[in-house]
Order: structure tokens, then sequence, then C-alpha cells
């Protein structure tokens, strides 16, 4: 009996230090320390430095807490454009960035301090804010270079340093010089809680339930009524409004209505006559179940004001005029509009209209003062609503109540809701002319984003060009400490100067000592340099004073968004990169954030647009669309993810993504993209296994003409197809279509195909023989463009893959190119033969089991073909049988033509052939044709005794 030979040695077997397990949660921070150790983007940078500029600008986080999922996706996705732009040849700008200043900071660091901060100064709160911002600037920077991003985290740029606030002053200085800035007395968004103004973007809505009220004014002399509604004498008559904010009641000093709106007089059998809209009144009384009034009389709403109408209010000694205004609608309430001039955007533009006082009875803290009537003063506007209410039952001017739920403007920071509440702000004109050709703010940065500005996606140009459309006045004055303080005056009558001239000698205090300086410094320190006699801005108060020690600092600093939006100066002027920036990234609450605020201090500074080009991605929301949080108990932590993935997997799973609308998250998307991620990695390890003994220089083989009939070729073909679309699709910054072309390529046209079909040859072929190491030269080219572009979403494992690929530990694929080369169609052939594989695997699966065959190496395939296809297909038969995986695949030639055109899947005939009696080689367990015994005594292939030396 003979010996049995082991010939696993004598195979070209896999050979690679690539290992199957990743080990990312241990191998990633190691790698990060030889980026760290390396410097590896001043690296980059360097060898880029002559290549054509991408400047990209990020957009700060605020420095108040650990990354979140929605930082994971940013910094990811921000990544993503950075590594891909340096791995398309350019050299990208790019400098990381934190938002340090403003209430999200200043808000924790009060929490905080607790009881201690009511005896603290600012400067103190001040401090405490700048090292609780500085420590999770440290914390943050660490979290992403933990994600693999790549940037000059040394160098990055705050919005708390003494540079950077003297760029926001230059910015704001242009602006000032322009006239687009003033002070005025008006209502803003108001947060009781933190006591400040807030801007749009400082506000969530939520739904909230209020108290809905329809009161009853009194007219006060009925007699001077239009006569059309037909009031009788001595009878009262009374307009009723509505409203959802009762505690704005005591600064009512006019009822607004449509001046071409139809209003009834509406009489009750014991002479009661109230007036109301037409086309409310059947809804209004339905409500209250009054139904027994009937109209008297019409007339148009412009009437009341024409005739002088004006009512008495419900508990305070005053009168309210009826006046128009184009605004009132009928869908909801009465059509006669409580109008309270300090307590709303509408009512106070009608204010102005009419001459009416800018009227604001509540205080910082929410509370009434001393001009309201005693019942109410120092009481809270939220618990004053009950308390107003329960008046008018008493007086009898209640005419309805019922809860009522709506959509209510709340502080993004406490949560709290907000207010409209008159106060003296400084704000930035949205309307008025000031370029050349007379365009207004608001319409060249409406132009900007129609016509000069690029949209990822293109959804993002009307969302943003809606919202300049309906934005208001930009208040920019916040009551705070914690900030960069807004270089202001006053005297001791309260009058307010600020002038450019002004500005800029604060701006070099600042630039020298940091923004604290204004606190520390009296206004004559301040303004040692400034002289109002040389300001043509000064006011004459000033210049006739000749002395400016007894001015009073201004007690406000800038809303956030103005610094964040200053940016373009701060940091792509001043530090010499270059503008407008190619692009800003950010989530589409950017939209109403850093975007617009960017784009309007630009364009009110330079008159361009400070980006080329938006980015926009979607938000984190759980599996049932719900909004991440801790409070909800349904936030997944970057920590966690880290921990169990690696940043790897964050990455891919990030690439994967369909962003730019809001984004699902669940573990067990993560535990999808783990087994994408395994499926990758295991095609680059084959690759890289099979390519341990070849060296492109020493054993590539350069393709002729009889090469194109390979399956070698063909798989070229596809790289090159592949190679293109990934670089298009990474050009037009569409990350998942690159994650999508990559794994398809790998899973599909290389593991399923490629790589399953050249096993044989690559283990059993004589190791330099050209067929084996054709496919080599071909899997070094398709390893290194896979690698290669993977590199900007895989960065740990892109890096570990390239080194083993070129067997140098020195190499940093990171320092490299993607792949360019020429896209070549193979021959229309190659589809018939993929029709004939497809075919005959489907054959192979259903004679699975039967007759004992579930080994395609004990089967033969005959393929019958057309005549005129014979020809074509004959000379694949050796590339057939490694297709089909099976020990021989003969095609034969139809005996009578048909005369049809050759339509695969229709007229092939596929015979399948029992080889399980037939002797097999030993080595390659195939039942070839040239299988016979050896002169070792052994059954082996033509093509292994060879390899063996027989």
């Amino acid at each position: 009996m003979q010996r049995k030979i082991n010939y696993k040695n004598t195979l070209n077997l896999p050979k690679t230090d690539f290992p199957m397990k990743a080990n990312l949660q241990q191998n990633e921070p190691i790698i990060q320390k030889s980026w760290e150790k390396e410097n590896l983007f001043l690296k980059i940078s360097e060898r880029k430095r002559h290549s054509k500029k991408f400047l990209f600008h990020d957009g700060p986080p605020y420095a108040n807490g650990p990354i979140h999922l929605g930082h994971l996706l940013n910094k990811v996705l921000k990544d993503l454009v950075v590594r891909s732009k340096i791995m398309e040849g350019f050299n990208v700008e790019f400098v990381p960035g934190w938002d340090c200043h403003g209430l999200p900071i200043e808000h924790k660091v009060l929490k905080e301090l607790g009881k201690n901060a009511a005896s603290m100064t600012a400067l103190s709160i001040r401090r405490s804010c700048g090292k609780y911002a500085a420590k999770y600037v440290k914390m943050q920077s660490k979290q992403m270079v933990r994600l693999g991003t790549l940037a000059d985290y040394k160098k990055p740029y705050l919005t708390m340093t003494s540079g950077y606030e003297a760029g926001v002053l230059e910015a704001f200085s242009q602006l000032l010089e322009k006239g687009l800035v003033y002070r005025d007395l008006k209502p803003v968004h108001w947060s009781i809680e933190n006591q400040t103004a807030l801007a749009e973007a400082e506000l969530e809505y939520h739904e909230r339930e209020d108290r809905s009220i329809y009161v009853l004014f009194e007219v006060d002399n009925p007699l001077i009524l239009p006569p059309s509604l037909n009031t009788k004498k001595r009878e009262r008559t009374y307009i009723i409004i509505w409203t959802t904010t009762p505690w704005t009641l005591p600064a009512n000093l006019a009822i607004a209505v449509a001046p071409k709106g139809k209003y009834g007089l509406y009489r009750s059998p014991d002479g009661e006559n109230l007036i109301i809209g037409e086309a409310l009144y059947e809804q209004v009384f339905e409500k209250s179940q009054k139904a027994n009034y009937f109209q008297v009389g019409s007339c148009l709403g412009k009437e009341f004001s024409e005739m002088g109408v004006s009512c008495i209010h419900p508990f305070i000694n005053r009168k309210s005029v009826v006046v128009t205004a184009d605004y009132v609608t009928f869908s909801t309430g009465t059509g006669c509009v409580h109008t309270a001039p300090g307590h709303g955007d509408e009512d106070y533009r009608t204010g102005l209209k009419e001459g009416l006082d800018i009227y604001c009875p509540v205080r910082e803290d929410g509370t009434f003062d001393d001009t309201v009537p005693e019942w109410i003063r120092g009481k809270g506007v939220w618990e004053s609503n009950e308390i107003i209410t329960q008046r008018l039952r008493e007086t009898g001017n209640l005419f309805h109540s019922e809860s009522y739920v709506h959509s209510y403007p709340h502080d993004w920071r406490s949560k709290t809701p907000t207010i409209f509440r008159a106060t003296n702000q400084w704000f930035i004109h949205m309307d008025k002319p000031f370029t050349e050709t007379g365009k207004t703010l608001r319409e060249v940065a409406i132009n900007s984003v129609m016509k000069s500005v690029d949209f990822y996606p293109d959804w993002g140009r009307n969302r943003l060009g809606g919202m300049l459309e309906s934005r208001p006045d930009w208040c920019i004055s916040r009551q705070r400490s914690w900030g960069l303080p807004l270089p202001y005056f006053t005297d001791t009558e309260g009058r307010a100067v600020m002038t450019v001239k002004m500005v800029s000698a604060i701006t070099e205090k600042i630039r020298e000592k940091g923004s604290d300086v204004w606190f520390f410094s009296e206004p004559h320190e301040l303004l040692d340099k400034y002289n109002p006699q040389d300001d043509p801005q000064a006011p004459s108060w000033l210049k006739s004073k000749h002395d400016i020690s007894n001015l009073l600092k201004g007690g406000d600093v800038f809303d956030v968004w103005f610094e964040s939006g200053s940016s373009w100066n701060s940091v792509l002027n001043a530090r010499n990169l270059g503008y407008p920036a190619d692009m800003y990234l950010e989530g589409s609450d950017q939209h109403r954030g850093w975007f617009q605020s960017s784009l309007l201090v630009a364009l009110g500074a330079t008159g361009a647009p400070p980006f080329r080009a938006l980015f926009t991605h979607g938000f984190m929301v759980d599996a049932k669309g719900k909004k991440m949080s801790k409070s909800g108990g349904n936030a997944i932590e970057v920590e966690d993810i880290l921990s169990k993935y690696g940043a790897d997997i964050c990455r891919w799973w990030v690439s994967s993504l369909s962003y730019s609308n809001d984004i699902k998250v669940d573990w067990e998307f993560f535990d999808v993209a783990a087994d994408e991620y395994r499926k990758i990695r295991n095609t680059i390890r084959f690759l890289l296994g099979n390519l341990s003994d070849f060296d492109l220089i020493q054993h590539g083989i350069e393709f002729n003409e009889d090469d194109k009939d390979s399956i070698d070729y063909w798989a070229y073909c596809e790289f090159t197809k592949f190679t293109n679309k990934t670089s298009e699709a990474y050009s037009d910054f569409s990350y998942k279509q690159a994650s999508d072309l990559i794994f398809s390529f790998c899973c599909d046209e290389m593991s399923a195909i490629y790589l399953s079909c050249i096993k044989d040859r690559l283990y059993c072929d004589k190791r330099d023989s050209r067929k084996r190491r054709r496919s080599q030269t071909v899997m070094y080219q398709i390893a290194d463009g896979i690698i290669k572009f993977l590199a900007p979403i895989l960065v740990h494992t892109s890096f570990e893959a390239y080194k083993s690929l070129k067997k140098d530990k020195d190499v940093n694929v990171h320092l490299e190119t993607f792949p360019c080369v020429e896209k070549i169609e193979p021959d229309e052939i190659w589809d018939d033969i993929m029709k004939i594989r497809k075919r005959c695997l489907k054959d192979l699966e259903d004679a699975r089991g039967e007759n004992g065959m579930n080994n395609p190496l004990d089967v033969a395939l005959i393929a019958t073909v057309t005549e005129n296809l014979y020809g074509e297909i004959k000379k694949f038969e050796p590339e057939l049988e490694d297709l089909c995986g099976v020990s021989r695949f003969d095609v034969l030639k139809e005996k009578e033509p048909r005369g049809v055109e050759f339509e695969a899947e229709d007229i092939l005939d596929i015979k399948l052939v029992d080889l399980s009696e037939e002797p097999r080689c030993e080595r390659s367990w195939k039942r070839g044709k040239t299988v016979e015994k050896r002169s070792n005594g052994r059954f082996l292939s033509e093509r292994d005794a060879l390899a063996l030396g027989l």
C-alpha cells in the first residue's frame, strides 16, 4: 500500500502579515501615535505645498462636553473631504476650530458654581468659563484624533483667543462703517432663565399648552362706529380679541384689524353687541356655546381707523386704538388682533407706524415692573396668565377661555419657554441699502445663495434662501459675561456711542491683551489712543465734553453666531489661507446658524460670500425616528461604539449613509457595518496573501494580444471602470457612492468571481509560470487601487494594508494619491461568458446532491452553443473551467444551426457529466484530461507534475 503524500508544502499558499482579525480597538491608537510622532498632517502639507489648493473651513463646535454621535458624523464627513481631496492631489488647508464663548458654556459653568456665582465678578466668571472651555477643547481634540481625523490639532483656532477676537472686531468695524449696525428699542426673543436676548438660531420649538382667551374690549365711544354696523345708542359694544399669551395684555396699546376684511356687529337678545370678523363668528360662538347672537350690521376694517375708533383697556385706565395691519388674517382667532408693541415683531412695526410707545412692563427676570396694576406687580409672566384670566372673568371681560396646544419657542440651552420683550439691543440691518447699486444685505445674500454658491445636496439652496427671505434684522447683542464685549459706551443720560475709530482702538487693546481687558480697564484706558475730535462719527455731545473718562462701558457681548460667523476673517484671512473657502460643511441646522451668519457678516464686510460650496448633512435619530438624547434614554455614546467596534468601522458606517436627510442609528446598524468591513478586509487579505512572493518590477507581466482572452484581462478592465467611477464619486463628494462601489467591487467582481476563479492557478501553477504571474500583476494593481480608495474611509486598515502590500514599514498610503488609469471596456464576448457562467452555476446548484454531485471538481460541463458563437467561445474553455470551478469545461457546436441570434439564457444547452470514477490529481484534486500516473507513482495532472519537476 502506497504511503499518502502531503502536497501542502508544494503549493503556493497565501502568506501575509495582514491578520484576519483586525483588533481595531487595540491597533488604532498605536497607529495614531505613529502619525502624531511623524506629524503626518504637516508632512502631507509639505509634500503638497505646490499643488492646487483646496481650502476647507471647519465650523467650530461648542467646547462644552464630550463628543456625541452628531460630532462623529460631522467630523468623519469632514475628514472624508480632507483625506479624499489630499488623495486627489490637492494641497488641503484645514484648521480645526472650537466655539468657546457664549451661553452654552456660561450656563454650565454657572450651574457648577451654584450659589457662589452670585458673589463673583464678571471677570471671575469669565475666567472660570475659559478654563471650562479649554478643558473640553483638549478632551474633544483627543476624541477627534481617536476617530482617525487628520488635522493640525496643535494649532487650532479658538474663538476666545485674542487674535480671533480682534478679527471679529475688524469684520464688525466694516459693517459699522457701512451703516449696517444700529441700536434700537425693539422686541426680541428673550430667555428668562438666562436673562439674555436670543437669536433665531438659539431657539428650539416645542409643543406647549397655554391658556387661549377671547377678551371683550369695550368701544370707548360707540357713536363714532361706522353707521353700517347699526349700533344703538346707549348700548355697550365690544370688540373681541383672541390671544394665547394673556400675560401680554398689560402691554396692550392697540387692536389691529384687516383693512379690507369684513367685520360684523352681532347682538344678543339682552342687547350685548360684539364686533368680530364675519368669517370667524360661527367658529367663535360655537366654541363659547353662545349661539343666540344675530348679525345686525357690517363694515370694512379700515373704517374703524378712519373713524378713529378706540377701546377701553379691560383692566388698565387707558385706551387701545383700533388700527389696520396687512398681516391680520381670518384663519383663526377673531380677526381683531391684540397688539402690544413691546412684545412682538409685527406689533412693534405696527407701533412704529402708528406712533405708539414701545412699552414693555416685563423685567429681565420675567416679572412685571411697577407700571402695571398692583395685583400683578412682581408676578412672573407664566403665573400671570391665570391671574389675568381670572381678573377678566371677574370683570366680565372674558368671553371664552380654553387650553391651546401650539408650537412655542424655547431657549435651546435651558429648554425653557422664551418671551418677546422690548429692550435696547444692537442690530444689523437686513433691509437698508448699503451697496453702490442700492442693494440691501438681504438682497445681496439671497442673490449669492441662488447664483454664486454650490450646494451639496442642492435642496440646501432653497432652504437657506427661504430663511434669508423671512429673517428679521439680526440682534447681535447678548446680556452675558462670557463673550466678546460689544465695544460701545454710554453717557450718564443713557446715550450710546460706538464709532469705527472707537472700535479700532478697542480692537488693538483686545489683540494685545484679550477681551478681559474690557472688564479690568476703565473707559479712558481703553480709549487712550482715541480722540473724539478726530472722529467724524463722534456725536456732538461727546466732542463737547473734551473728556471721555465719564463714559460708561456697555454691558453687552456679541452674539456667538456673529463671532463664529467672522471666522472667515479671524482664520482664513488672519492666517493668510485665502478667501473664500472652497467649502463649509455642517448639519442642516446651520442654514439658520453658522452658514447664514458667516454669509451675512462676510457680505456686509467684503461684498463676497465666504464659501464657494455648502455641504449639508442631517441629524442623528434613533431607530424609531426620535431625536437622540441622554434624557430620552435612547442615546448611544461614541466611546461605547469605539470600544466595541473601533474607529474604522464607525467611519465605514458614516461613509455608507445617505446623510443628506436625518439618519437613523441603532446598534444593529454598526453590526452591519462591521460585517461589511470584515468582507472588505478578507478581500484585501486574500490579495495580499497571494502576493507574498511577487515583486511588481521583477515579476510584473505586460498584457499581449493573447492575454485579452484571460479572466485577468477581464478583471483589469473591471478595475479600470471601478477606478474611474470611484474617483468621480469622491470628486463629487458622493461618499456613499464611493463606499458602495468599493464594497460591490470587493464582494462581487473580486471575491465572487475573479479571486474565486484564479485560486487554482495561484496555488497550483508553477511559482513563476506566466499565467500565475499575470494574475499576480493584476491582483497587485487591484490591491493597490482598493487600498488607496479605502484610505479616506478606513484610515487605519488601509495604512496597515499598504505597508503589507509594499513590504515596506516606512511607506504611508496617506502620502499617496488615488490611482489614475484609462478606462478600458472588455470585449463584448465577456458578457456572453458571464451569462454562460451564471447558467452553469445555477445548473450545478440544482444538481447538488443528485447522483453524489456535491463537489464541482467531480463534474465536467459541456456547453453547446450556436455555430456563429462557437469560434468565439471555444478559446475560453480553460477560463470557463476556472470560472465555474469544475475539472473540465468543453464547448461544442450545435449540429443544426438554428438561424437565430444567440441568447445565452434562452438557447444554451448545458450538460453535467459525473467524473467521480475518473482519476483525480492528488495535488489539485481536479479530474482533468491530463491526469495520469507519474514517475513517482502518483496521479497528477500535467500542470501539477510540471510544478513538481516531474
